[in-house]
Formats: structure tokens, C-alpha cells, sequence
């Protein structure tokens, strides 16, 4: 089989799974009553469309939440994933089961208000492609009916046009996706419903409040009126459903087919943006009994094209005098095509703005009881998506904004977000001379743009004391502080956060910034190494400050604020660099695990007053020497003087219970039984031991490289410790954190260069 020939067969395959054969009414409802919920009212199904993918643990504004796996885009890879927000989601989710349950909400418009670049235009387009992939599945199927009046003694009223028709083209679908059910009169209908309903163990009945569209109903309509006329009154509405005129088929949901989008350059005037409008050529050929015929009609109206499950007005400032004749629609679920003809609706109203919209529904509101809009802003429940305040999913957006990644970042643990977060990009870009070149954002780049961003979009009145924007950042994306052995929770902190997320930065800016780097030209070079390619995390936080003036969506009270926030990035930026610097230095001097878990067991056994097995199988009191020298040496926090001999002093011995002991106890101490043993602890669960492992500082490179000198880092001469250290740093950052060799040697040049004045 070619390549051609195996997709071909794939798509066969996908368009299989998604289609079924059409079936008669009653076998419909048979399989109504063994699943009920291929019959879901509009909001009932979007609820379980969303549930149907599940959820997942996420942390935003250094909280545990859960996240509907929905709104990750599951079925297009993330494409359209909406990042963040998930209070915003989850609301979103809860006010569609009250409607859903019809517990309330049922007159409201749900309304996504925000600034640009906040996901909205993601929620959208998240929200077709849930719903057109879960319409595909055995359990999401959707079903509407189609009509064939052949056969009846004259169709003249129901042809598309003079020329009779056969087979297939006979049939003609419901153009607004009529629910089967609303085939059966009402008062039957309302008893099937109360079957289904106590058959199904599902806790949200089903509800099919929806008669025939006008379409279905003239076809019903003149069915029956030729079916009395022929003498079938005892069977008639047999007739008028037999599986020669009527059938239920599925259908794949979709734009134009259950969702309606009513686009921003959308044109007509009030009625055709909301229902159609009439063909008149098709009004002279087809007038039936002298009124409109539905078939003359365009359903391509908002509302015709959602009918059945979803209507979506997008950046609805455009559509504000659409709004108030909207009114209604949720109260009564009808609206009319002409004076004479109405359309019930099933369709879940949506609305997404930028916040002008809020500025027009606000014109009139010093006039308190008799402003306009009044009753309109009482049937709009809103919710307001923000700018992200998550590094994390910030760094993530920005990545997807230059490298077109759609992969959502899924992780149990900090570290591995950690690691995405600080990754570098490269990218082949063609120049103005028309090569192609390998460009570099180092790492760090994309998080120091993150971090700026998110930082000029945090409320900053609200902070204790020793606490900046950027230690609020780091909260809320990892739900604590660290400082030494210190750990703070958020829960610790009471931020008011009225105002964080609604400004600051957005993507789109920063993007942009990112582009011209990589585009721009830069000065720096080296005989051997390409480090004019590479863009540094200051060079990032350098170009998005001094383009802040320059750019019309900020103000000049946004620019001079947003500017001054971009000094403790930079530090903070820097710390990271020194991490990895440090890190890749000494890497090969870390304190081994095995010593550090040797060191944990003697102070349990010290502080318990206990014994210790040693290689020999020997029970042995713990050795104070041993604690000594680690403490002194490895960990660097005592000296000499703060033992007699090898006994500890009082503040040795509260270190080791305070910050050790405890520490045990509360991970593995109350859990313990007689097989306890230390080795069963996590020891980086322990903070100073934490610190111990993953951290350094410039006094253990003092203590290790005694011949060591930052100044001759540029250019170290040949055959010294400097020379020898840098080597091996180069190749550690290159292996451990993705850096290139120009990427770290222009880090450790800079990095060095700032330590190197304080040297002893």
C-alpha cells in the first residue's frame, strides 16, 4: 500500500466511526431508552462533551485545581488549548449544569469578557472542535431528521423545484437540526420523556421543549393533511412517520450544523444576522398556499445555524444592537422568521468581547432606574477571562506563539515544569542576505520574558513585608517560597487580587519583541563560537522595556509603570544564571547522596537515643565526629568553635532537631513502624538536605578550587585551574541544562564577570 493509499484508508476509517446509518423513529427511540444521552438537550450535552474528557490537577496562582481536559484541546494535540483561566472554565462548566438541570440561570447569556490575548478567541475555537470530535463517538452521537414527501398525492409544496425528484434525493435534512423527539405531540412527548427520565440513573433529566422547526413542520404538516384525506386517521401518525418519509440521522457537529458563530464582520441588519432571510426568487416559484414557504428560506442566521446546541457571538461589541433582541430567546426559546412563522430554539447563548463592550453596556448607568440597558445587563452573566499570572503557562504561550508548539505541558512535578520553563529555543531563520542561519534564545530567554510579563500584571498593593512581585510570581506559579531552609506556602500569604491579570503585558507584545531579536543583527563575537546568533535573557528584558514606550497599547503611565518593574527580573533572571553556572562548576564536587543519607541516619539515632547497624551488622551508638566534620565541612554552617570535642552546642543540637528531625518526623516519624529505617525517606523532602544537594555557593568554589581566578574566565591561560574549571563548566551546562557552547560561554562570562569584583 502507497502512502497515498494508507491516509486515504485512515480517512475512510475516521468517516466510518463518525456516520451511521439513518433508522426509522421507533428503533430511534428504543436506543434512546438503553442511552439517554444520545438525546441530550443543547446545554446538556455541551456539559457532557466536557466531562467526557475528563480533568486534571493544575496549579494557578499557587493553587491545586481541577482542569477539564476539554479545554486542552485534547482532540487537535493542544492546537487551540486555552491556557489557564480554569476558575474562569470551571464556572463556566458549573453555570452549564444549573442551566442543564434547570435549577436557574436559564434566562442568562453567558458572556467571556476580557482584554486581548486573554484565550477567548481559543475558547471558541476549543469549543467547535470539542464538540464537532465528541459528535464523532458511539457516546456523543447527535441526531436530527430528515424528510421524504414522494409518494404523497402532491409535493408541489415541498420541492426545492419543478422537477421531481427520486432515491436519495428525495430526502431533505431539518436545516435546523430538529431534535427527533420533537417529531411526537407534546402531551406523548412529555410521556416518553418521563419514562426515559426514571429509567436513567442520570442525575440531569432530559428536557425537549422544542416543536418541529417550519421546515419539518410544513413537511409534517401536508403529510397529514394527505394522510386524513386518504382515510388513514386511526394510524395517521404512523403515516406521517413511516420510515419512507421520515428518518433519524446522525450528524457531526460543526459550524453551520447545532453551532452557530455570529463573526465580527458579519453583515445584515438585525433579523438576518439572527435567523436568515428569504429568497425572493424562491418566494414567486414556491409560494404554497398562499403564505411563505420555509424552503424559501436561508437559515444561515446566528441563531438557525446554533439551533440544537450552541450560539456564539464573538467579539460581540461589533453586534451590541444584536444584543437586546436577544433578549428573550432564553426565556422563551422561540423567535420568529416572519410574522407568521416562528423557530423554537435549543441552543446555549454565548457571547465573547474585549472590554469596550462593558463601556457601551455602561453609557446610560448614571441614570440608575431608567437606563436602557438595565435589563439587558441583568440577563449577561460574565466572566472575565485575564492575562495569565502563571510563569509557567505564560513561558508556555509565548513558546507556542513562536514555534507553533501545541503540546499542553502535563506534569506531577515542579521540577519537570521547572526544566520546560528555563528551555532554550532554536530556530532557522533566513536574513536579509537571504541565508539561512541557526538562531538561539539561551536559556532562560523565554522565562525571563514570562516572568516580565506576568510581573507587570500583578496587583502590587497587596504585598507583605521582604516580599516582591517577583517572589508573588514564583508563589503563585509553585505554590511556595523557599529562603535557605525556609519553605512558605501560599496559603500562608492573603494577596487581594481585584486587580492582578487585568492588565500588563500581553502576549502579543511580547512575541513581537521576540521576533525582531531574532531577526536583529548583534555585535558580539568570538574567534570560535557563533555568540552573535544567540539571544540572551537580558537582551529579552532589555528590548521588551524600551519598546514599552513606543507601543500604542500602553499608556504613558502603563510604560513608565511596567518599565519599573523590570529591575528585579533582571536579578532574578541573573540568580538563575548563577545556578546553572554553579551548578555545571560543581557538579563533580557534589556531596554524594549516600553520605548525606549516612549523616540523616546518625542524627535520627542521636536524637532518639537509639543505635545504628553498621556494614558489619554490628549495633553501634552514633558517631558524633562524623555528624561534626559534615556539618562543618560539607554543609559549611558550623565551625570548630561550636562543638566541645566532637559534642554539639546548643545551637548545633537545635539545628539537627529543627531542621532535620522535624523535618523526618513530619514526612515518615508518625507513619513508622519496626522496619523504619531513614533510607525509606525522600531526603530531598528535606530543606536544608535540599539545599545541601541541589544548591552552592561561591565559598564552596573558594573551598574547592583553591587556584581558581573569575578574572581570567574570558581567556584563561593555558594549563591552570581556571582553564581546567571553565572546560569543565562549558561541557556540564551543555549537558545538563541545553545550553549550546556559545549559549554558555556567554552566560559564564557574564556571570563571572559579576562575582569576580568581590573575589578574595
Amino acid at each position: 500500500m502507497s502512502r497515498g493509499e494508507k491516509f486515504v484508508s485512515e480517512a475512510d476509517a475516521a468517516l466510518e466511526g463518525a456516520y451511521e446509518e439513518p433508522k426509522p423513529l421507533a428503533e430511534y427511540v428504543d436506543r434512546v431508552f438503553e442511552r439517554p444521552r444520545i438525546a441530550s438537550h443543547a446545554t446538556k450535552y455541551l456539559v457532557e462533551a466536557i466531562e467526557s474528557q475528563g480533568t486534571r490537577t493544575v496549579i494557578e496562582e499557587g493553587e491545586e485545581k481541577e482542569r477539564y481536559r476539554f479545554f486542552d484541546d485534547p482532540h487537535n494535540d493542544g492546537e487551540h488549548a486555552i491556557l489557564g483561566n480554569t476558575e474562569v472554565l470551571n464556572a463556566f462548566v458549573d453555570d452549564l449544569r444549573t442551566i442543564a438541570a434547570e435549577r436557574g440561570k436559564g434566562e442568562k447569556i453567558i458572556w467571556f469578557d476580557g482584554p486581548t490575548a486573554t484565550g477567548k478567541s481559543e475558547l471558541k475555537r476549543c469549543l467547535i472542535n470539542g464538540l464537532r470530535e465528541y459528535s464523532k463517538t458511539e457516546e456523543g452521537r447527535r441526531y436530527t431528521i430528515e424528510w421524504n414527501v414522494e409518494g404523497a398525492v402532491d409535493t408541489r409544496g415541498l420541492s426545492y423545484g419543478s422537477e421531481r425528484r427520486s432515491d436519495e434525493d428525495d430526502w431533505y435534512e431539518s436545516p435546523v437540526q430538529a431534535h427527533p423527539l420533537s417529531v411526537f405531540p407534546e402531551d406523548v412527548r412529555s410521556e416518553l420523556l418521563a419514562e426515559i427520565n426514571e429509567a436513567s440513573d442520570d442525575h440531569v433529566d432530559l428536557h425537549v421543549d422544542t416543536r418541529l422547526d417550519p421546515f419539518s413542520r410544513e413537511a409534517y404538516e401536508y403529510l397529514e393533511e394527505q394522510y386524513r384525506r386518504s382515510g388513514q386517521s386511526g394510524e395517521l401518525f404512523s403515516a406521517i412517520t413511516d420510515p419512507d418519509h421520515l428518518r433519524v440521522k446522525n450528524y457531526v457537529v460543526d459550524v453551520g450544523q447545532g453551532i452557530g458563530v455570529l463573526h465580527s464582520e458579519d453583515e445584515g441588519h438585525p433579523k438576518q444576522r439572527l435567523v436568515g432571510s428569504w429568497m425572493q426568487g424562491m418566494l414567486q416559484e414556491l409560494d404554497s398556499r398562499g403564505r411563505k414557504n420555509p424552503q424559501a428560506f436561508s437559515y444561515d442566521g446566528v441563531l438557525s445555524q446554533g439551533n440544537g446546541l450552541l450560539t456564539i457571538v464573538e467579539d460581540a461589541a461589533q453586534h451590541a444592537d444584536l444584543l437586546q433582541k436577544l433578549l428573550n430567546v432564553p426565556d422563551e426559546r422561540t423567535v420568529k422568521l416572519d410574522k407568521g412563522i416562528g423557530m423554537d430554539i435549543d441552543s446555549q447563548l454565548l457571547i465573547i468581547s474585549n472590554p469596550d463592550l462593558e463601556d457601551q453596556l455602561n453609557q446610560h448607568a448614571d441614570r440608575n432606574g431608567t437606563d436602557p440597558l438595565k435589563a439587558l445587563k441583568r440577563r449577561l452573566d460574565k466572566h472575565e477571562f485575564r492575562y495569565l499570572t502563571n510563569v509557567s503557562l505564560e513561558t508556555e504561550l509565548i513558546r507556542r506563539e513562536l514555534t507553533g508548539e501545541t503540546s499542553v505541558w502535563e506534569t506531577d512535578e515542579y521540577d519537570e515544569l521547572e526544566a520546560k520553563i528555563r528551555k532554550p529555543v532554536t530556530m532557522d531563520l533566513r536574513g536579509a542576505d537571504g541565508e539561512i542561519r541557526e538562531r538561539e534564545l539561551a536559556p532562560h530567554a523565554i522565562q525571563a520574558a514570562a516572568m516580565y510579563a506576568v510581573v507587570t500584571r500583578l496587583d502590587d498593593g497587596d504585598l507583605p513585608a521582604g516580599i516582591d512581585l517577583v517572589d508573588k510570581a514564583v508563589l503563585y506559579d509553585r505554590g511556595y517560597l523557599e529562603d535557605g531552609d525556609e519553605r512558605r506556602e501560599k496559603d500562608e500569604f492573603a494577596f487581594d487580587d481585584v486587580q492582578s491579570g487585568k492588565q500588563g503585558i500581553p502576549v502579543t507584545f511580547t512575541r513581537d519583541v521576540l521576533a525582531e531579536l531574532l531577526q536583529a543583527e548583534t555585535d558580539r563575537h568570538h574567534p570560535e563560537l557563533p555568540v552573535e546568533s544567540v539571544v540572551m535573557p537580558r537582551d529579552v528584558l532589555n528590548a521588551m522595556a524600551e519598546g514599552l514606550s513606543e507601543a500604542p497599547m500602553f499608556s504613558a503611565g502603563e510604560s513608565a509603570e511596567f518599565e519599573n518593574r523590570v529591575v528585579p527580573v533582571k536579578n532574578y533572571l541573573f540568580s538563575q544564571q548563577e545556578g546553572d553556572v554553579l551548578e555545571a562548576m560543581l557538579h563533580d564536587n557534589r556531596v554524594d547522596e549516600g553520605t548525606v543519607g549516612e549523616y540523616v541516619e546518625h542524627v535520627y539515632a542521636w536524637a532518639t537515643d537509639e543505635r545504628i547497624t553498621n556494614d558489619r551488622g554490628e549495633r553501634i551508638d552514633p558517631d558524633p565526629l562524623k555528624m561534626k566534620l559534615f556539618e562543618i565541612e560539607q554543609m559549611g554552617r558550623f565551625a570548630e568553635r561550636d562543638y566541645e570535642g566532637n559534642e554539639p552546642s546548643t545551637a548545633v543540637a537545635e539545628f539537627r532537631r529543627s531542621k532535620i528531625i522535624t523535618s523526618l518526623n513530619r514526612h515518615a516519624w508518625e507513619q513508622r513502624d519496626e522496619d523504619f529505617s531513614v533510607s525509606d525517606v525522600d531526603l530531598t523532602s528535606i530543606p536544608v538536605i535540599r539545599s545541601l544537594l541541589e544548591s552552592y555557593d561561591w565559598d564552596d568554589v573558594e573551598r574547592i578550587y583553591e587556584d581558581f581566578d573569575p578574572s581570567q574566565w574570558s581567556d584563561p591561560p593555558a594549563n591552570t585551574e581556571t582553564e581546567s574549571v571553565k572546560r569543565g563548566t562549558i561541557e556540564n551546562m551543555i549537558d545538563l541544562f541545553d545550553y549550546t557552547a556559545a549559549s554558555a560561554e556567554l552566560t559564564s562570562r557574564h556571570v563571572v564577570g559579576q562575582v569576580a569584583y568581590k573575589w578574595k
